[in-house]
């Protein structure tokens, strides 16, 4: 089975047959062929009858790509890149996934972002969303205040989807007085596949900076499937629902500031609460290495499971219904009442839903009653659980000893005071 990186194939396989461009396998067993829709397949050797070469790998020269002037007319944006398949294309010739990252590069890919802007462009880090740790979040925040110092009026964070909500809630609690916007963008399809959503996610972000008083933190993805419109949602309230679909992310009980059309260059003010664009000076407060734990309430508890959390800085409890935790009816479930007691004298103990939507509110029956004497906190909280985990993280890193008093204080927008249905 003679055949090379790069080389376009058919593949004759006793499922029938399979065309397209041989990429790099991590495993003998099995080649990865990369089809014309954009999907990668993995074909087991065993499998294949017979190759036929359609064409041989070609080296092919990278074309020049123009110097791009800077515009006193124009704003600037700045566009720092943390991974993620936004800025990214499959090399055809060597199936390699090339990132594109210089202003240059970037403008090729979108030409339309050079009518709109500036654009400053820079890769920060490159790691999947899912290795995010405070380290990094502390990273992301400082180069967006040397963005800013350098005199930037708007910067695009990409990011993975997997964990781009948190990303977008931890920096919301960093940069304080933030005065321009900072938004996350991300594609559930990368670039090089047919119905990619990276171009309508960037132009519509860049457009909302440049033609909106926006100045926090958000998000900008699709709304719908339909390739016409983006939603900018709040950075402490938005959340991914669907593992791939290309609306994927919602904003939990708030509603989106905006709707973005940006082919017909129109903007839709859906909440006028969010931050004004202004002339203060950014402030950081950056996280620290500290320990919080999150545990989910289920059937079949054990108080063991607690006791894990004793050496750590914090916990969340995402709990059932409106704020529970399995705390009576048997032995074992009274033995976690008496772990959560002890826990909650040494580090503060916080609760989230697992329904996501709605407010917890541990007054209605009595087992909420009894978390809320021992001193579980989060009482009438409306944070999903990722955003009330980095909160939680936040106040530890800075304000440490006053946990219990800020965790139920509106800080940046994380509790709203009106319940959305």
């Amino acid at each position: 089975m003679l055949m090379e990186v790069g080389d376009h194939i058919i593949a004759h396989t006793k499922a029938g047959d399979m065309q397209g461009v041989v990429l790099p396998s991590s495993t003998k067993k099995t080649f990865v062929l990369k089809l014309s829709s954009g999907y990668n397949v993995g074909v087991p050797r065993k499998n294949v009858k017979t190759v036929s070469l359609v064409e041989k790998m070609k080296v092919t020269k990278e074309k020049d790509i123009k110097k791009i002037a800077h515009s006193v007319k124009k704003k600037t944006i700045a566009i720092l890149h943390t991974g993620g398949t936004i800025a990214s294309k499959v090399d055809y010739a060597t199936g390699a996934v090339v990132a594109k990252y210089s202003p240059e590069e970037i403008v090729d890919m979108f030409p339309e972002l050079e009518q709109l802007a500036n654009i400053r462009s820079r890769l920060i880090s490159n790691m999947s969303s899912d290795d995010m740790r405070f380290s990094h979040y502390n990273t992301m925040a400082k180069e967006v205040a040397k963005e800013i110092k350098e005199g930037a009026d708007g910067i695009i964070i990409t990011h993975g989807t997997d964990t781009i909500a948190s990303s977008s809630a931890a920096l919301s609690f960093i940069l304080e007085d933030l005065p321009v916007p900072v938004l996350f963008v991300g594609s559930q399809r990368s670039s090089d596949r047919g119905g990619t959503d990276a171009f309508l996610n960037l132009m519509s972000a860049v457009y909302f900076m440049l033609e909106s008083d926006f100045a926090e933190v958000g998000l900008c993805m699709h709304k719908g499937l339909s390739d016409d419109l983006c939603v900018i949602l709040p950075g402490l309230k938005c959340r991914k629902m669907h593992s791939s679909r290309r609306d994927a992310f919602h904003a939990i009980n708030a509603e989106p500031y905006a709707e973005v059309h940006f082919l017909e260059k129109k903007i839709h003010i859906l909440d006028h609460s969010y931050t004004k664009k202004s002339t203060k000076e950014l402030q950081l407060q950056l996280f620290k290495e500290v320990k919080i734990g999150w545990l989910r309430s289920r059937p079949q508890m054990f108080a063991s499971e607690l006791k894990a959390f004793s050496k750590y800085h914090g916990l969340l409890l995402e709990g059932t219904g409106m704020g529970h935790m399995p705390i009576g009816s048997d032995k074992e479930n009274e033995k976690i009442l008496a772990e959560l007691k002890k826990l909650c004298k040494k580090m503060p103990v916080v609760m989230s839903l697992q329904t996501l939507s709605g407010r917890v509110d541990m007054h209605v029956y009595s087992p909420g009653r009894t978390l809320l004497d021992i001193g579980v906190l989060g009482n009438y909280s409306d944070m999903h659980p990722e955003t009330a985990y980095i909160k939680l993280a936040w106040l530890v890193s800075n304000h440490p000893k006053e946990v219990r008093e800020l965790f139920g204080k509106d800080l940046r927008g994380e509790l709203r005071s009106r319940t959305v249905q």
